[in-house]
């Protein structure tokens, strides 16, 4: 028979799993729609230009980020629970338009509707995670989410290759399996429990904090620390997207297969990365060390294709340096620091605000990209290795060292400061 201990312990994994799989989710809907932006083009004789601007207001970038902004003010005052249950219902309906679209607008609506709920569910499921985990192991839960949203672009990447014959069915059948896991989700979570920490926060009664209390003192540095050490490398993320097929094109990989087979490689290396490192360590080491370390192994990864010519063993150890330091970096440490810096009442109000700014600023970067690629590979190269030494430095000079500590003793502390 377990202990009251194993058995809390197990649910404890279980709540996070569930919780978590909304970063499969959100990076799966981003892969699954790019795979599907030529067969729809192809098949509903869409511009250039209309592509472009369902990438910017997608889940990659301004939806989820409007999303995760009300998302996660409504976590705050309605409840974990009820916004990550109910929000994979909103998901499926959007999904079910792409599963079944049959014109345009069908495909913008359901771009839209996606790319909200999605935003919307990464607050409340990030604040689940860290509110729920033990204190010595906040790290480890907080990693696993991450394992789940490099697993969400391996599974697209494989099931689109093998239905690639299928065209625009193929497409339909990607996003089929989202829709699927979504209405499961939505049965498999009412089952969970409330935030304990949300609801004694609810009954302590007094006086609910105002959003202007995130605008001053060290929860407007957290939040501009976050932002910026995220921002620029997810300005390098979503650039990446951009110039990786080139990358593949000019080192000779241009086949579906290669192609496929190298990205889902590139991702397969990012969980080995969290598994390996950043689970095990982020609870036990000094975080900023551990962030300085990634940010200089992807600078580095990122310099060899401004000052090396691209060839094969280039891009593979590009490959590898940049996956590698990703998994124990910047988004690792986002989704962690964005939980453990601000009050419960505030938590996911916070996190929604910081992630708001930071997918709606790639939206908005996103329409300067084909520009900047204009200018040549080199000079880009350059720029995107300026995104990530940017972000490391941030890091390194703001980053906390909040391993082992409780959520109240953080919070006592950023007050007593």
């Amino acid at each position: 028979m377990m202990t009251a201990a194993a058995t809390r312990q197990q649910e404890n994994w279980r709540d996070t799993i569930l919780a978590g799989l909304a970063n499969y989710i959100d990076a799966g809907s981003i892969v699954a729609a790019s795979v599907a932006l030529k067969p729809w083009q192809d098949g509903f004789g869409l511009s250039e230009g209309f592509l472009g601007a369902l990438g910017a207001f997608g889940p990659n970038a301004i939806g989820a980020g409007v999303g995760a902004l009300i998302g996660g003010r409504l976590c705050d005052r309605l409840g974990r629970k009820k916004i990550y249950q109910w929000d994979m219902l909103i998901y499926a309906a959007g999904m079910a338009l792409l599963v079944f679209a049959a014109a345009p607008w069908m495909i913008v609506t359901g771009f839209l509707i996606v790319g909200l709920a999605v935003g919307a569910d990464i607050p409340a499921s990030w604040s689940l995670i860290a509110e729920q985990a033990p204190d010595d192991r906040r790290g480890k839960h907080s990693g696993v989410a991450q394992v789940l949203w490099y697993l969400g672009p391996v599974v697209v990447l494989l099931m689109s290759l093998a239905l690639t014959s299928l065209g625009l069915l193929g497409a339909r059948i990607v996003f089929a399996h989202l829709l699927v896991l979504a209405l499961g989700l939505t049965f498999l979570r009412s089952r969970m429990k409330e935030s304990q920490r949300w609801e004694e926060a609810q009954r302590a009664g007094g006086e609910r904090p105002r959003v202007s209390t995130l605008f001053r003192g060290k929860y407007l540095t957290s939040i501009l620390g976050l932002v910026g050490m995220y921002g620029f490398w997810n300005l390098w993320a979503g650039t990446n997207g951009f110039f990786f097929p080139y990358i593949l094109r000019t080192v000779g990989a241009a086949s579906q297969f290669q192609s496929v087979a190298i990205q889902a490689l590139s991702f397969a290396i990012g969980m080995a990365s969290i598994w390996f490192v950043f689970m095990r360590l982020a609870d036990k080491v000094n975080q900023r060390s551990l962030f300085i370390v990634s940010a200089v192994i992807q600078v580095a990864g990122m310099a060899l294709l401004a000052v090396f010519p691209l060839t094969i063993p280039v891009a593979l150890l590009y490959v590898f340096l940049l996956q590698f330091g990703g998994g124990f970096g910047a988004q690792s440490f986002f989704q962690l620091w964005s939980a453990e810096m601000f009050p419960t009442m505030l938590r996911s109000t916070a996190q929604g605000l910081c992630f708001a700014v930071v997918r709606i600023g790639l939206g908005l970067f996103s329409f300067f990209v084909p520009m900047l690629t204009a200018t040549g590979f080199t000079t880009l190269a350059w720029i995107l290795t300026g995104f990530l030494g940017t972000s490391g430095i941030i890091g390194a000079l703001w980053a906390p060292r909040n391993a082992g500590k409780s959520l109240e003793q953080l919070e006592a502390e950023r007050q007593a400061a």
